[in-house]
């Protein structure tokens, strides 16, 4: 039992590292161990595989390193709060106020989503319904879609883009070097953030100072013309 529970920790230390890491990665942390003992102990611990790159990526499944999409990227590598690309693609389309078409989850995912949508549809996970020449895809309730479509129509009637609200890129080490500022220099808007990091490569975007002030609920007033402290 305590082999098991050290067995654990190491593992669980290893998912828990900034990077994404694959099966290869984790069964050398185990000191070789086989593929079947590796999902063993993954079975006991809370992770999640990448929805892209083919599942090959892990990391520690932490509901606070999600960004309000329920999304995380670690470099290239996209993991989502509920695992599967599948569930990811219902849950945005159910939550999304006018729908989701393909080409605006595309945008929002990274990667090509045509063949989950056409299976959800098929299954009765969503409704798909053309709207101004446009396959739209709803949830799959009727009070719920009706309201979903009257927001698709007012916006196109007012020619309003319905692409989802894409939240930039924000891997760990970008979250740690915009925090280090605010400790460093309490008080500090984006702006002035995006300052104090100049010279960072690749550049840290003030897109990206404001999702982490989003993430965290900090307090940005003085960022539009407002007295700051930094």
């Amino acid at each position: 039992m305590k082999d098991i529970a050290s067995q654990l920790k190491i593992l669980s230390e290893f998912l828990d590292a900034d990077s994404a890491v694959d099966l290869s990665q984790l069964q050398a942390a185990l000191a070789g161990a086989s593929r079947a003992t590796v999902f063993r102990y993954l079975a006991r611990l809370p992770y999640r595989r990448s929805y892209n790159h083919n599942g090959r990526y892990y990391t520690r499944h932490d509901p606070s390193r999600y960004d309000r999409l329920g999304l995380r990227v670690i470099a290239d590598v996209r993991f989502s709060r509920d695992g599967s690309l599948k569930a990811t693609v219902r849950r945005l389309v159910q939550e999304s106020e006018p729908g989701c078409t393909q080409r605006e989850l595309e945008q929002l995912l990274r990667v090509r989503v045509q063949s989950v949508l056409q299976a959800a549809a098929e299954q009765g996970g969503l409704v798909r319904q053309r709207v101004d020449g446009i396959y739209v895809y709803f949830h799959p309730k009727r009070v719920a879609r009706k309201a979903q479509l009257r927001r698709r129509e007012e916006q196109c009637a007012a020619g309003v883009a319905s692409v989802p609200p894409v939240e930039p890129v924000l891997d760990d080490q970008v979250v740690i070097e915009v925090l280090l500022v605010l400790i460093r220099h309490p008080g500090c808007q984006a702006s002035s953030v995006v300052r104090r990091l100049r010279g960072r490569c690749p550049p840290i975007t003030f897109q990206q100072v404001q999702a982490v002030f989003r993430r965290y609920d900090l307090d940005q007033v003085g960022e539009k013309g407002g007295r700051s402290t930094c």
